[in-house]
């Protein structure tokens, strides 16, 4: 693997584990696509540093866990948001 991606991969995780980021943000943060991000950190990220690999799915298993909590909960943002405006 070249060096460049290996300390994308590492840089990506750090991220994530700092933040407690999701893909979308990690992905917006770097400017890469959400698989790139995914990619890197699921499987690239496994030959260079396992334990960071470790503590970062660790992370991004929570935020899969509690999208749909997230994603219900911007419904009923909106929702509210256009009955205020009526």
């Amino acid at each position: 693997m070249k060096d460049y991606i290996s300390e994308r991969a590492v840089s990506l995780a750090g991220y994530i584990i700092e933040h407690k980021a999701t893909v979308r943000d990690a992905a917006s943060a770097f400017n890469i696509s959400k698989s790139t991000v995914h990619k890197d950190i699921t499987e690239r990220l496994w030959s260079v540093n396992r334990t960071l690999a470790k503590e970062a799915k660790k992370i991004l298993d929570e935020n899969k866990a509690t999208r749909h909590i997230r994603g219900g909960q911007a419904t009923k943002d909106k929702y509210e948001r256009k009955r205020k405006e009526q």
